[in-house]
């Protein structure tokens, strides 16, 4: 295969990663790191180190949208991205020591934790009845347009949230994805904020979390200018396509579809784990 095609294919999935991450908050990576690994069969770290410079890529395209609509929660944002960040320097440096084929099953579970995280029914208004003590010292409480009215919300259980969070980010630094999944669980279950917004809040954390996972990689000659240059250009492109789309559509047929898509991979990815084809 020559660069020019292999780049062009690459471009064209990585911009699919960036439409998808964006609409259900999960990050780019569950879709990058099967297409590198296994049709291109680069070595699962390169590939990992990739997915890192594009969910900092998708987040910042994603992010900038939608902080402009007013759905983002940037004080929670930035409050959970202390225990993400913590957790996802942990995760970097414990991938550099772990095998390949371990790396390969854990990423195949937490995508079928995401598959059944992005079908399960949502928290789509939150509560404006009761919150926590901390979330008002905090100042975590906010609103978001609803058919253009602004709808107000309180936010719940901070301190679960912190902990799920902190979970996340180990997650995202080991298998090199958003672990978008875990913090919109713990946004949407755990602090009970409405599911809108806990999506554009993961998209805005998830640049923060791989910016800092990155560096271990980039350290250790795990990112590759060659794959991460198209990469990042086609999560761009689908990052702010996906960040027009969410405002218009009811996306429940497309994360019906993007769950039953990254089960098929999971499985895969698990198998060639535990078969030690990766």
């Amino acid at each position: 295969m020559s660069i020019l095609l292999f780049s062009l294919i690459l471009l064209a999935g990585a911009f699919v990663a960036g439409l998808l991450g964006s609409l259900t908050g999960l990050g780019g990576g569950v879709v990058l790191i099967p297409l590198l690994t296994l049709v291109f069969h680069v070595d699962i770290r390169y590939a990992v180190g990739a997915s890192l410079v594009a969910s900092i890529a998708n987040s910042s395209g994603a992010a900038a949208a939608y902080i402009k609509e007013g759905i983002t929660n940037v004080r929670i944002g930035m409050f959970l991205e202390i225990a993400t960040t913590t957790g996802a320097i942990i995760g970097a440096l414990l991938a550099i020591y772990t095998p390949t084929s371990l790396v390969a099953v854990l990423f195949g579970v937490v995508l079928l934790f995401s598959a059944a995280m992005t079908i399960r029914k949502k928290n789509e208004h939150g509560t404006n009845t009761s919150n926590s003590k901390l979330a008002s010292v905090l100042k975590l409480n906010n609103s978001y347009p609803v058919n253009g009215e602004m709808v107000p919300y309180k936010v719940r259980g901070v301190g679960g949230g912190y902990a799920l969070m902190t979970l996340a980010g180990i997650i995202s630094g080991l298998l090199g994805i958003g672990s978008g999944a875990l913090k919109v669980l713990a946004m949407d279950n755990v602090m009970r904020i409405p599911f809108k917004v806990s999506t554009t809040t993961s998209n805005f954390m998830i640049g923060v979390t791989a910016a800092a996972s990155a560096v271990v990689y980039l350290q250790r000659g795990y990112i590759d200018p060659g794959i991460a240059m198209p990469v990042v250009l086609g999560v761009l492109a689908g990052a702010f396509g996906g960040s027009r789309l969410l405002m218009k559509m009811d996306v429940k047929k497309l994360r019906l579809l993007f769950s039953v898509v990254i089960s098929a991979l999971a499985i895969q990815m698990i198998y060639n784990g535990l078969t030690g084809k990766l």
